[in-house]
Order: structure tokens, then sequence, then C-alpha cells
């Protein structure tokens, strides 16, 4: 995979966004640039942060996955 770096990089800005959006949430702040995440509601705003957040995991994770060895155990 050529761009390990660039997934990396955004799943993980996109986790911490995404985590650092939902504590300011719960506290009743929110970050100026993602405040139209709640314009379809509150349980909806809820979801896409848990979604940027696990979706961030997803990416690093398979990011930094080497799928190359996997092959030599299936034998």
């Amino acid at each position: 995979m050529k761009n390990k770096g660039l997934l990396t990089t955004i799943g993980f800005f996109s986790f911490v966004i995404g985590f650092l959006s939902l504590i300011l949430s719960m506290i009743g702040l929110k970050l100026s640039y993602l405040t139209w995440i709640d314009g379809a509601g509150d349980l909806i705003g809820l979801i896409v942060r848990l979604v940027m957040i696990f979706g961030g995991i997803v990416l690093v994770v398979l990011a930094r996955t080497d799928f190359r060895g996997e092959n030599e155990y299936i034998n």
C-alpha cells in the first residue's frame, strides 16, 4: 500500500477530532467547524461523532496491517 502514511494521518486526525468533539459536546461546547453535525439533531450528531472515532481507528489499523504476511499461515 503506497499511502500508509496518509491514511494513518487521516485516521488519527479523524479519531482525535471526533473524540474531542464528543467530549466537548458533553460539557456544552462545540468546535466551530463541526456545528453542522448537530443540525439534524443531537442523536445524529452523536452517531456522526462515534463514526468519526471508530472510522479513524479502523483507518489506522488497516493502514498499518501487513496483508502480505497473512498468506504464510494459510497453507
